[in-house]
């Protein structure tokens, strides 16, 4: 699965990197940014916390 972040929506909650440091960072104005876009099978269900937790619903999974 891909791990998509729409950094248009994004405001910076931090609620992605404070969750799932694994998958996400911030940039210098502390929004949310994917370090690993290719979920691992192991780490789907992390990235799924991640995408039920976002306020402005901008974090998506692709197949």
């Amino acid at each position: 699965m891909r791990l998509v972040i729409d950094g248009e929506r994004c405001t910076g909650h931090g609620r992605c990197y404070s969750l799932v440091p694994e998958l996400f960072d911030s940039d210098e104005f502390g929004h949310g940014v994917v370090t690993v876009p290719e979920v691992a099978p192991a780490l789907e269900e992390k990235a799924r916390t991640a995408v039920g937790n976002c306020p402005e619903g901008c974090i998506s999974l692709e197949p």
